[in-house]
C-alpha cells in the first residue's frame, strides 16, 4: 500500500523494499518455527504441506496479478496485494501458544522452584523499594539472550550453517538462469516459460511426497541421508544442464531439479530441528535463513559476470553444481566422522561396563 505512493512521495522509494523484508522475514519464521512445536510425529510432512504454499501462491498469483495489472493498473494491483497480505495478521491469531513437555519439565524443576519462593520469601518480607538494579536487569537480559543462542557453538551447527552457505549459492542459479539458457539455446519464450511452470508445480510435489515419505518408520532415522541425497542430486542436475539443448531434455531437468529442490526445502526445518531441538529452532531458524540471504544476493551477479566473461552458460552452471555437491560432501563427511567417533566412545564404554566382565573381576578380587 505504501508503494502507491511513491511517486507523490519520491523519497518514500525504498520504503516499500524496507517495510516487505521485515514484514515478510517476521511473518515466515515463527510461522515455520511453529510447525516443528505442533507436529512430532509427522514433522516432515507437516513442513512439506507448510513450505508448499509459496509454490502454490507462486504459480496461482503470477497469472492473477498480471490479471489485476490489466483492469486495475499497477496501483490498483497493489492495493488488492496488501489487503490480501494483511490476512496474514488472522493467520497469526490463529497460532495458540503451547507448552511442550521439556519445557514444563524444566519450569517446574526443584532448584527453580525453591529459588522463586526465595524470592517471594524477601518480597513479602522487605520493605516496598525496588530490588533489582538496571544493572542486574541488563546483566540477565544479556545472559538470557546468550543462552537463547548457545546452539552457535555446538559443532554439529556450525557444520549446518556452513553447509547452507553452499547450498544456497548452488540452488539459486538455475532459478535465475534457466529461462535465459532456454532462450540461448533456441527455446521459445512460451517454451522458456512453460519449463518454469513445470520446475516450480513439480516443487510443490517435492515439497509433499518427500516429506510424507522421509516420515515412514524405516526413512525416518536416515532423514539427514535423504537430505544430502536430495541436494547431491539437485547438484548432479546443475551438472549435466550444459549438455541439454533442446525443449524435450530440458524438461526432465526441470521435473528433476523441482523435485528435489522441493524435497531439500521440506527438509531443511527438520534437519535444523534435529540438531538443535525444538527449544533453540525459531533462533537457529533465523540464523540459517539469514545465511541463505548472503549467497542468493551474491550468487547471480557472480554467475552473471561468469556468463560474460566466457560468453556462455556452463561455467555459471558447473560452479552451481560443484557447490550443491559440497554441500552434500561437507555434511556426508562429518557425519561420517560423528559416526566413528561415537563408535569409539561406545566401544569404550561397552568394554568397561561388561557385566560378565565386572563380575569376573569381582570373582577374582574375592578369591
Amino acid at each position: 500500500m505504501v508503494t502507491v505512493a511513491v511517486l507523490v512521495y519520491p523519497g518514500l522509494n525504498c520504503t516499500p523494499n524496507v517495510f516487505t523484508g521485515m514484514g515478510f522475514a517476521l511473518c515466515y519464521t515463527p510461522a515455520i518455527a511453529m510447525v516443528g512445536k505442533y507436529f512430532c510425529e509427522r514433522k516432515a510432512l507437516a513442513y512439506g504441506i507448510a513450505m508448499s504454499g509459496s509454490g502454490i501462491g507462486t504459480f496461482v498469483l503470477a497469472p492473477a496479478v498480471q490479471l489485476l495489472i490489466e483492469h486495475y493498473s499497477w496501483r490498483g494491483a497493489l492495493l488488492i496485494l496488501g489487503g490480501f497480505v494483511s490476512n496474514l495478521c488472522v493467520c497469526g491469531a490463529l497460532m495458540r501458544p503451547i507448552t511442550l513437555k521439556e519445557e514444563e519439565i524444566s519450569d517446574t524443576s526443584p532448584a527453580e522452584t525453591e529459588h522463586e519462593y526465595t524470592i517471594k520469601q524477601n518480597c513479602l518480607n522487605s520493605p516496598p523499594v525496588q530490588l533489582i538494579s538496571k544493572d542486574r536487569e541488563q546483566s540477565c537480559f544479556c545472559f538470557q539472550s546468550i543462552q537463547e543462542y548457545r546452539f552457535l557453538l555446538m559443532p554439529d551447527f556450525v557444520v549446518l550453517a556452513v553447509s547452507f552457505l553452499f547450498l544456497a549459492y548452488g540452488c539459486s542459479v538455475p532459478f535465475v538462469y534457466l529461462v535465459p539458457y532456454s532462450l540461448n539455446v533456441g527455446v521459445s519464450h512460451q517454451q522458456a516459460a512453460f519449463l518454469m511452470s513445470i520446475l516450480g508445480v513439480i516443487d510443490i510435489v517435492g515439497n509433499i511426497t518427500f516429506g510424507w515419505l522421509t516420515d515412514r518408520r524405516c526413512l525416518k532415522k536416515y532423514r539427514n541421508i535423504c537430505y544430502m541425497i536430495a541436494v547431491a542430486m539437485e547438484g548432479l542436475c546443475c551438472l549435466f544442464i550444459p549438455l541439454l539443448q533442446s525443449f524435450p531434455l530440458l524438461v526432465p531437468f526441470s521435473v528433476l531439479f523441482g523435485y528435489f529442490d522441493g524435497a531439500y526445502v521440506a527438509l531443511i526445518p527438520v534437519v535444523t530441528s534435529d540438531v538443535v531441538g525444538t527449544t533453540y529452532l525459531s533462533s537457529a531458524l533465523g540464523v540459517v535463513y539469514f545465511l541463505h540471504a548472503i549467497p542468493y544476493l551474491v550468487s547471480p551477479p557472480i554467475a552473471g559476470w561468469l556468463v560474460d566473461r566466457t560468453g556462455t552458460y556452463t561455467a555459471a552452471f558447473l560452479l552451481s553444481g560443484f557447490s550443491l555437491i559440497s554441500c552434500s560432501m561437507l555434511l556426508c563427511g562429518a557425519a561420517v566422522i560423528e559416526k566413528c567417533r561415537r563408535t569409539r566412545s561406545g566401544t569404550y564404554t561397552t568394554t568397561n561396563t561388561d557385566p560378565k566382565l565386572q563380575n569376573w573381576k569381582n570373582s577374582q578380587a574375592n578369591c
